[in-house]
């Protein structure tokens, strides 16, 4: 199954690792730190219009990959269901 994450990105539900909550997940320094480094390496794709409000982590071939999402966490957790 596919779930739309925005931006007409859509990924596999079984790739999904995890969905956050960036507003209040970065406020922790160890997910700042985490982000920073997926940048780094460009593991980070952006799939938000406008500022993003999640950020997806999916393992897609051996590798991690964040995606940033203009959604809710609550409306992709809906969207896996």
């Amino acid at each position: 199954m596919y779930v739309a994450i925005g931006k007409e990105k859509l990924i596999f539900s079984k790739d999904i690792v995890a969905i956050f909550d960036l507003d209040i997940t970065s406020q922790s320094y160890l997910t700042r730190k985490f982000l920073r480094e997926a940048e780094k390496a460009g593991n980070i794709e952006n799939a938000a219009e406008d500022l993003p409000k999640s950020f997806v982590v999916c393992k897609e071939k051996d590798k991690n990959v964040v995606y940033l999402s203009q959604m809710a966490t609550a409306t992709l957790a809906k969207r896996l269901q």
